[in-house]
């Protein structure tokens, strides 16, 4: 077991050098991934129960706690994002498959790894915690809603077909997961430090095969879905920063409303543009899979140092006062 949780400790770490190398590995070898295409929903609803089996009561109490920082910060997710991803797509005049994958991917909750991005940024990560865990039980509902009003211009939207998908590959392996959380606690525990290995390779593999599926499409429109894909994560994470400091949240909510807004549940977009829409669709998803966990440690970094220089200066100015 110590083996295993030591190669899920490296494993999380250095995820995004494996999400771009086997990104890179998909474009180069397709056809050693391809076949993974028919599996990408059982892979994300492995990894959400996964989630299920890390939530805890205590997670939703922060919504009691908090209802303020978590209100804006599940508003901002599904409001700030689609209403980017939608505006990037008319400026850019993409065509209609790459236009609907982006709204797609801007239209999911967050993901897990934005949890661990706010712990390493020294930001509030049990509101993070709580914001992703609302955002992701409001996804069947908001997810299909936002993406047929923003993107129905573009290709025919089933949000009938989305909400279903959106329950069966999120709330109920979540359910699951968090049932059998309840019901076998003890062994839980003991094996729960193994998920970050197991949705790290799950997102790998979901990445590799929609990179492979999409090769030729990519090779034509890959800089404009990557340039598309930075600017939608940059300036999600400035927007959402912006914007709880706007409503006078703590310097640490901050940093956890940013991240939030910033890091989407891009093995979800993917899955979902693969299985309703043409298999392109599922590109934007992928890259944002590889660039936020690129932009998200960077980021984390400046603000952990930041927050570490402060304390020095900090306990500096109270021993020269002393």
């Amino acid at each position: 077991m110590r083996l295993l949780e030591n190669a899920s400790r490296f494993a999380g770490n250095t995820f995004a050098v494996w999400v771009l190398l086997f990104a890179v590995l998909g474009f180069l070898y397709p056809e050693g991934f391809t076949w993974i295409t028919s599996y990408i929903t059982i892979l994300l609803g492995v990894i959400m129960f996964g989630m299920g089996m890390t939530l805890s009561a205590s997670d939703f109490k922060e919504v009691v706690k908090q209802p303020k920082s978590v209100a804006i910060g599940v508003a901002a997710q599904f409001i700030i994002m689609p209403l980017l991803a939608y505006g990037l797509a008319v400026v850019f005049q993409l065509p209609p498959e790459i236009a609907v994958g982006v709204i797609l991917v801007g239209c999911c909750p967050g993901g897990t790894a934005s949890n661990v991005m706010t712990y390493l940024a020294k930001g509030n990560t049990a509101l993070s915690v709580a914001i992703t865990a609302v955002s992701t039980l409001l996804a069947p509902l908001l997810t299909p809603s936002l993406v047929l009003l923003l993107a129905s211009q573009w290709l025919p939207v089933s949000a009938g077909n989305l909400f279903l998908s959106i329950f069966q590959m999120v709330v109920i392996p979540i359910t699951l997961g968090f049932i059998v959380k309840l019901v076998f606690r003890e062994k839980v525990e003991q094996s729960v430090k193994a998920l970050p290995l197991i949705s790290v390779i799950s997102i790998v593999a979901i990445v590799a095969a929609v990179v492979g599926a999409s090769k030729d499409r990519i090779a034509e429109t890959g800089l404009i879905i990557f340039s598309i894909v930075i600017l939608h994560n940059l300036l999600g994470l400035l927007i959402g920063y912006w914007l709880a400091k706007v409503f006078r949240l703590k310097e640490s909510d901050q940093r956890a409303v940013s991240i939030e807004v910033g890091m989407q549940n891009s093995g979800l977009g993917a899955a979902l543009a693969a299985a309703h829409f043409n298999p392109i669709a599922a590109v934007p998803s992928a890259i944002f899979s590889v660039w936020h966990n690129l932009s998200g440690p960077i980021l984390a970094t400046i603000w952990s140092k930041k927050s570490t220089v402060s304390k020095s200066n900090k306990g500096s100015i109270e021993s020269k006062s002393a």
